[in-house]
């Protein structure tokens, strides 16, 4: 392990809050004097399948505790996430079963696993502690925190005075999250800024439990290519960590300018040399935000795919956005059998490439699908699946129609 000072100096990186430093010193101290790694806590909700750029902020700062010689917990909250987590939220959210968190949370190790070391990792789920506690212990471990400071939660107090309804359950949540410290026997706990509250009730009920409480550190919140709201797949700005190379190299080239020092800072970790070598050239003006973005959509997509695949990416982005081509690769699909003829909009939803009629719609009427080359704003324009019609809709989407 590295000394203290060293360690304190990697971990202070991009970090918000750190809290409180002096014990984090002590519990290092001491795993340093024992050589015993402490551990290092991260709970995710698998409310939808998919980890984003977004989350990636908070792994890659656990990912340095592990190359310090520390334990990553890795909590997937397949229970917690029946509740809902209401960080942020002005209503009440819908409920899941536990079966849809468990199908939605199947693929977080592997996509985790892009950034976390897997050998170093414990993989835990928080169903296995709270499903088991019976109602003599929800209510004991409701009678370790009050009400009133649950309301000193921003959200709940907005919504109390605005008398939007709060349910009891919701209350439940981060008294869940606390819980889930004290079951893995946390020394740090790590997560967004908007979890700050969360992660202090967790070192209050793991004093309650005559535990050694953890130490906190939030990471910042990465916004969504929209550069407004924070990046969320609901929202639809966001950047997966699955997405193939070229959707992930195409979304951060179509980020607003003003974020790319910040998706170098927080989606790529890269020296505060290099961000601010950057952030001065896009201030006097020497270097051109556009090659700015081409940088950093390279450094992205490296860090997810390889080199190779950030070259190849990015002489696809120029082929098809700069010299106007079509992509080498361009995918196929077909209708039922028995369709010859379909409209433009049916075609756009059967291909996955609008979620909705209603959606597809819009796309075409604002001019972001073309067929072959040709802009077509007629939703219900007739294609031939015969003729086996090359569609482009949005920005990054292709597909060739051909016959079942």
């Amino acid at each position: 392990m590295k000394n203290v000072a060293d360690q304190l100096a990697i971990i202070r990186e991009h970090v918000v809050d750190l809290l409180p430093e002096e014990d984090l010193v002590r519990k290092l101290e001491r795993s340093v004097a024992t050589g015993t790694p402490l551990r290092i806590k991260l709970g995710l909700d698998p409310s939808r399948p998919d980890i984003h750029l977004g989350h990636a902020v908070v792994l890659r700062k656990l990912r340095q505790f592990q190359d310090l010689g520390h334990t990553v917990v890795l909590i997937i909250g397949d229970f917690t996430a029946m509740i809902g987590d209401p960080t942020g939220k002005s209503k009440t959210r819908p409920a899941l079963t536990l079966e849809e968190t468990r199908a939605n949370g199947a693929t977080y190790v592997e996509q985790a696993s892009r950034i976390l070391d897997r050998e170093r990792t414990e993989v835990v789920y928080n169903s296995q502690w709270l499903d088991a506690l019976s109602f003599k212990d929800v209510v004991a471990l409701a009678g370790k925190y009050t009400v009133a400071q649950l309301l000193e939660r921003d959200d709940f107090t907005k919504r109390y005075r605005s008398g939007e309804p709060i349910s009891v359950h919701e209350f439940l949540y981060p008294l869940s999250q606390a819980y889930d410290s004290v079951a893995v026997r946390s020394d740090v706990e790590l997560g967004g800024t908007d979890q700050k509250f969360n992660l202090l009730v967790g070192r209050e009920i793991m004093r309650q439990y005559a535990m050694e409480p953890q130490c906190i550190l939030t990471m910042p919140i990465l916004e969504g290519t929209d550069g407004i709201e924070k990046m969320s797949k609901s929202l639809d700005n966001y950047i997966g960590l699955t997405d193939s190379a070229k959707d992930m190299f195409g979304k951060t080239m179509s980020i607003p300018d003003t974020l790319i020092t910040r998706y170098l800072q927080y989606a790529c970790f890269a020296a505060p040399s290099d961000v601010q070598r950057v952030a001065d050239g896009l201030s006097d003006g020497s270097l051109h935000p556009r090659a700015a973005k081409v940088d950093l959509a390279q450094r992205i997509v490296a860090l997810y795919h390889g080199q190779e695949a950030a070259a190849d990416a990015f002489a696809e982005f120029e082929r098809i956005f700069v010299k106007k081509d079509q992509p080498d690769h361009i995918p196929d699909w077909s209708p039922e059998p028995s369709i010859t003829e379909l409209t433009l909009v049916d075609a756009v939803v059967g291909a996955g490439c609008a979620t909705s009629k209603s959606e597809a719609r819009r796309l075409i009427q604002q001019g972001g699908v073309r067929v072959n080359g040709v802009q077509n704003k007629d939703p219900l324009s007739i294609l031939t699946v015969a003729d086996q019609p090359v569609v482009r809709a949005g920005k990054l989407s292709w597909f060739r129609i051909i016959p079942a």
